[in-house]
Order: C-alpha cells, then structure tokens, then sequence
C-alpha cells in the first residue's frame, strides 16, 4: 500500500504557527471528523470554480470526502465554462496595471475578467447556454421543473458536451458531483450569468414558466429536508455534518442558518448541532461582517455548540483549500 504523504509531512514539519497552524489543526479536525462516522457539508463562494479548485476538490467528491454542497451560481456554472473552454481562456498577471481602456478592449472581445483570468463570452457562457437551453424549454413544455444544479447535472450526464472538453474531466468537480448525485444547494442563482440568461429566456418567452427553474425557497425547503434525514442516519453511527466554507457570502450563510430555522421555527429539537466547522476567509470582524465574524458568534444563533470543534483560517483560499484537500486524502491513503 502507499504510503506516501509528502503534503502532509511538509505542512507537518512547517506550519506550526498563525494561520499555517490553524490549516493544520483543521485538517487534521477534518480527518478525525470522517473517522468518527461524520460527514461534511462543504460551502463554495467567490470565484473557486474559475480558481480551478476542480484540481483538488473533484477528488474528495469522488473519495466521499465531501457529501453536500452549497455554491454560489457562479462556481456552479464556472467549472463547465471552465471544462468546456478552457484553452480559450486568458491569463492577465499585470491585471493591477489595467487601465479603464485596456479593460474596454477586453469587453470588446467578450473577455470578461476575474481577477487575473479572463473567461471567454461565446465559447464558455454561451456554448453551455445553448446546452441548457434545450433543457429548459423541454422542461417547460412537459410541465417539469428543477433545481438549477439538476439541469446542470442533466447536460453533464447526457454527453452533450463531452466532444467539448479542454481539460482532463477527471479535473470537474461538477462532473464528479454529478456522476455521485451529491446533493447540491444553489441560493441566489437567479445573479449567476446563466440566471441572468434565463431571466432574458423568461422575458422573451422561449421559457413560458418561470418556475421552470426552482428557487431559493425551495432549495431551504429541500435542504431542511436532507439535514433531517441525514442527521438521523449519521447519529445512528455516532458522527454528525461538518461544516467547512471556503469564503462568506450567500454560500455560507444561507445552509448554516437550517440548524436553528429546525430547531426554531419547526420544533425539530431532535436534530443535532453542526459538529464541526471551518472557515477559510479574509473578511473582517470588525466591519460588522457575518463572514468574518468567528465562530462563536454562531454559538448565540444556536447553529454551532460550545464543544464543537471551531477554526478559522485568514488566509486566500485558493492556497489553503487545496492543501485541506490534499492532507485529508492523503490521510485515506495512509491507512
């Protein structure tokens, strides 16, 4: 068997203090949370998806290291532009030295910026538009609806895209979401560029009914649902639901908020606590940001316990997920 555990040994020797000791000592919080029976729910916001965080990410979807998500409709959709375009993006590392007409003649070439990278318009967004589309409007015409993520998980699956790859599929954390049915939850899509589209697909009627696609109201429905449910199965083992989020936003806040919506508003005293969580964010506590604020805020909003295993890591995420990741699959591989 190999045993091999190069990342773990380097963060093992290295990162003893700050935030380098706090990745660790969530990693290994995160391992031992698995080994007790428990699972983990895993919160995606800003840009993950177009940060390829796939690279990491699709493989703790595969080797049941992560067992729901919540993102933001933007990761949603910017790992398939990514999949499908990849070799069409650009790469702008003097991004800081822009000026507002060098980002003109980006617009003017349907390049739209994140950061440093650059996702094409027409070879990204449109072409997994188009593929969508067919999706809706069969949906609408036979009277369906369904999640966003289950459209996207309907292209996947069909093929439809799969001449269209640029990059090795083994490297999609969507198409490994979808090829295990991972529950997913998708608040506010409605601002994603493929919510915009459809939005417009409304207004011009080739979607007659707007509820084609299902909403935020309905993903809290569901979701309170599958906690419930989960919670039952995982306490019958002695583990419970983690929490790991990778930056603040709807992505985080919206899922958390199911523990005590439960507790509170439908008297499911039963369901437990989330019994671990982690956050990897640089916003601000002092500002007043929910994203920022530590974890034992959560404690008075009856989502976290006073025992339950809490950290926070300031620090970029595109850096520190991926070592989490690895340090956790690293550890599957040593025993």
């Amino acid at each position: 068997m190999n045993t091999s555990q190069p990342i773990t040994d380097f963060i093992n020797h290295h990162f003893r203090h700050f935030n380098a000791a706090s990745l660790k000592d969530a990693a290994d919080g995160y391992c031992k949370h698995l080994e007790r029976g428990g699972k983990m729910f895993l919160t995606l916001a800003g840009a993950m998806s177009t940060a390829e965080i796939g690279l990491s990410l699709a493989e703790m979807i595969r080797q049941d290291k992560v067992h729901a998500i919540c993102c933001t409709g933007a990761n949603l959709e910017e790992d398939i532009f990514n999949l499908v375009a990849h070799d069409y993006y650009e790469r702008v590392p003097n991004y800081r030295d822009l000026t507002p007409e060098d980002e003109e003649k980006l617009l003017k070439r349907h390049m739209n910026r994140v950061t440093d990278t650059c996702i094409p318009e027409m070879e990204a967004m449109r072409r997994i538009e188009s593929a969508v589309l067919e999706k809706w409007v069969a949906a609408d015409q036979a009277g369906k609806s369904y999640f966003p993520h289950e459209f996207m998980y309907q292209i996947l699956l069909s093929g439809a895209l799969s001449k269209s790859y640029q990059i090795d599929p083994a490297h999609s954390w969507m198409l490994a979401a979808a090829e295990k049915n991972l529950p997913m939850f998708v608040p506010g899509w409605e601002d994603a560029t493929l919510g915009n589209m459809y939005a417009g697909h409304c207004i011009s009627g080739d979607v007659k009914n707007v509820h084609t696609v299902k909403t935020g109201i309905e993903y809290m429905i569901s979701l309170a649902n599958w906690y419930t449910q989960e919670a039952q199965l995982i306490n019958n083992d002695q583990g419970s639901m983690g929490f790991f989020q990778i930056g603040g936003g709807i992505a985080g806040d919206f899922p958390i908020c199911v523990v005590p919506m439960l507790h509170q508003d439908l008297e499911r005293t039963h369901v437990p606590l989330w019994g671990y969580f982690c956050q990897i964010s640089d916003s601000t506590t002092s500002y007043g940001s929910y994203s920022g604020a530590v974890p034992n805020e959560k404690i008075t909003w009856g989502k976290l316990g006073v025992k339950t295993p809490k950290y926070i890591i300031e620090s970029d995420a595109s850096i520190v997920a991926p070592l989490i990741f690895t340090m956790v699959l690293e550890k599957e591989i040593a025993h």
